[in-house]
Parts: C-alpha cells; sequence; structure tokens
C-alpha cells in the first residue's frame, strides 16, 4: 500500500488535492490501494493526458492534452479502480489565477477558445480590458482550456463550495 500522503510529503508536494486520477477514479486511497500500475489505462488514452506519476500510478496531465472522456482507461483496466462510466467523471473544474495575462492589460482569449463547452466567458465593462469567467455549472474539467493558456493561468480543482 502506498501512502500518498507521506508520499507528497517527501517529495515536497504539499498540496493534498494536486494529483488528479483519470476519470471515475475512485477516491485516492482506494485507488492506489488496487492499481497495480499495469499502464494500460495510459497506453489506452486517445488524447495522452494520462501518463505515468508519483508511485508509478496513472496522473492527469492537462499541459498534454485535455480528456475527452472516452471510458478507455476505465474500460481497460483490470483493477476495481474505477466507478460506471455513466456516472459525472469527476468533480474537477476550471478556476483563473491572477496571472492571466488578461489582468497584467493583455488582450488573450485562448482559454474561451478552446473550451468546447462555452464555460468561459469574457466579462466586458467600459474602459477595461476582459476578463475571464468561468462558469462551474458548464465546465467539465476536461481540461482543453488549461494547455491553450500562454502563461499557465488555469488551474483544474474542486470547486470552493
Amino acid at each position: 500500500m502506498v501512502d500518498s500522503f507521506r508520499r507528497r510529503l517527501f517529495s515536497g508536494s504539499s498540496k493534498a488535492g494536486s494529483i488528479i486520477r483519470p476519470p471515475w477514479s475512485l477516491p485516492e486511497t482506494k485507488f492506489t490501494d488496487h492499481c497495480s500500475r499495469c499502464n494500460k489505462c495510459i497506453e489506452s488514452c486517445e488524447t495522452s493526458v494520462l501518463i505515468i506519476g508519483d508511485g508509478g500510478f496513472p496522473a492527469i496531465n492537462f499541459q498534454r492534452a485535455e480528456c475527452t472522456f472516452c471510458g478507455k482507461c476505465a474500460e481497460v483496466c483490470p483493477e476495481p479502480v474505477f466507478e460506471s462510466t455513466t456516472l459525472p467523471p469527476w468533480q474537477i473544474v476550471a478556476s483563473i489565477k491572477p496571472t492571466c495575462l488578461t489582468y497584467q492589460g493583455v488582450a488573450c482569449q485562448s482559454c474561451k477558445d478552446f473550451c468546447g463547452e462555452s464555460a468561459i466567458a469574457f466579462s466586458h465593462k467600459v474602459g477595461e480590458m476582459p476578463h475571464p469567467l468561468v462558469n462551474i455549472s458548464q465546465c467539465t474539467g476536461c481540461g482543453a482550456c488549461v494547455s491553450a493558456c500562454p502563461v499557465s493561468a488555469i488551474n483544474i480543482s474542486i470547486p470552493n463550495t
């Protein structure tokens, strides 16, 4: 059994929720307890968004690609680490960091252009640069906006409730 908290402690990663597992994954402890690290999910990923992460476990890297929710990762997995693909894939959504170019006075709408769900819109106020707004009820957490952002100003995580 791998203790992911201890792994983060010794690797210097203090953010408990910083690792994003494939869609429909069980909670972290159950996932790492049962995942055999066979890499079948990684090999089947149509966009190559899945990578070999810490400890050899599959993880999402939105800097590489987006998740299309094709379900192949869950289909090919021989272990009981996935929920039914008829359920929502996960509870993560995009958020915009203060390092966004629009907050620096630079016109950019790359995130909006790549968002297939139209979950990112831009505010329009007279005399101000339009700023991105994420509609979390529309955001699927696919990550298409992440690699599109030229300054890595988009975070994908569980929304604050």
